[in-house]
């Protein structure tokens, strides 16, 4: 059924041969289907929500833990490097939300595009990008999948068609129905994934694109990642009605449990054969942020340590993978184990690498604002010295 799917991280390297070198409780039935439940029902709105039976295989479930746990390392080492101040600027992370990611890509293809807002380096990663891209880019390094000039906020992946994180609350939506145009222009027969926020869910723009795209049947998919808190706010002080999977009225919706890797990969393929025949839907994933909206946001003011604990011990998406390997007897602790050192090992030679890679050149400064042929000027600020002719 579904193939085994790996990062092309060239730092992912080794993990890679770690796994296939080892002899896992379920190697002689890896392409074995198994069917799960998903942890709760799926609520629909103006449809019929697909099944709780989720078919997967013990491949799948593996790299499902095995990717979700290098992100959350990745995020963990980030907040690090953060407090270091080898990270400057704005840093928002995604940890506690890794099952959307990860289940997102299980259920669609690199020639889908996803487009989302700036807590992006864990979709990036799943998209295809590398630690020593994501590393160097939050470093403002030369290496960097911005070039060192985006960093935490705008990661992109043009090969993958990642239309990037942006900065600007909602903005990335009607860009994202935009994308979807082209598609459906095109005849491609893809889909793209426009990923905002609850925080987000209330901008003017969400329903105009919205109502654009349900007028020319766009094959769009609107996914509110409601992690319950827009930076301090939570959700039912900023909004009237919280339901966001019913927000689009006359467009179809789904909630979904986005702590549960399946639940999110039998969505997101539900949503994606949906929009194909019928236009847009709405899917609203229940998820949670285990740090604060950004880094200097302490994430413990407006919520209590309680109810962080308590998300993480009922609902975490990597614990509930690791339950489902070991009852399934697809692995044992001291494998899993393993696999979770082996992906701290990576992100640490990734940032040990990243670290040595070059500032980007003050010249790139001027490069990436105009098109090209324009021949513009850029002087200093006496407008005497010439500081860079365009190309």
């Amino acid at each position: 059924m579904a193939a085994l799917r790996r990062f092309s991280s060239s730092a992912a390297l080794p993990l890679r041969r770690f796994i296939a070198s080892r002899t896992f409780a379920s190697a002689s039935g890896d392409d074995q289907v198994i069917t799960v439940e998903t942890s709760v029902p799926y609520t629909g709105h103006k449809i019929e929500p697909p099944s709780r039976s989720v078919e997967t295989t013990p491949k799948e479930l593996l790299t499902f833990f095995r990717d979700m746990s290098l992100m959350r390392r990745m995020e963990i080492a980030a907040d690090s490097l953060y407090k270091a101040k080898l990270i400057r600027g704005f840093c928002h992370l995604y940890d506690g939300q890794e099952a959307v990611a990860v289940g997102m890509e299980a259920a669609i293809t690199k020639k889908d595009a996803i487009i989302t807002a700036y807590r992006d380096h864990c979709i990036f990663l799943g998209r295809g990008g590398t630690l020593l891209e994501a590393f160097s880019e939050l470093m403002g390094r030369r290496g960097g999948c911005s070039k060192g000039k985006g960093g935490s906020m705008h990661f992109y992946k043009k090969d993958a068609n990642f239309y990037g994180g942006h900065g600007i609350v909602g903005a990335q939506i009607p860009l994202g129905c935009g994308i979807a145009f082209g598609q459906k222009y095109s005849k491609e027969e893809t889909a793209t994934f426009t990923i905002y926020g609850d925080g987000a869910a209330n901008q003017g723009q969400l329903f105009e694109a919205l109502n654009m795209s349900a007028l020319w049947d766009l094959p769009v998919i609107l996914v509110c990642e409601n992690n319950h808190y827009g930076m301090g706010t939570a959700e039912w002080r900023a909004a009237k009605s919280p339901a966001y999977y019913k927000r689009g009225d006359y467009v179809p919706g789904l909630k979904v449990d986005g702590m549960d890797v399946l639940a999110v990969k039998q969505a997101c393929k539900f949503a994606k054969e949906h929009v194909l025949k019928n236009g847009p839907i709405i899917l609203e994933m229940d998820t949670y942020r285990y740090h604060g909206h950004s880094m200097s946001d302490p994430g413990s003011t407006y919520r209590t340590r309680d109810e962080i604990s308590g998300i993480r011990q009922e609902r975490d998406p990597i614990e509930r993978v690791r339950k489902l390997i070991l009852s399934h007897e697809l692995s044992t602790p001291s494998e899993l184990k393993d696999i979770e050192k082996e992906a701290r090992k990576e992100v640490d030679d990734a940032i040990a690498q990243a670290k040595e890679m070059p500032m980007p050149d003050p010249s790139e400064l001027f490069t990436n604002v105009y098109a090209k042929g324009l021949g513009v000027e850029a002087f200093g600020a006496d407008r005497k010295e010439l500081k860079a002719v365009l190309p």
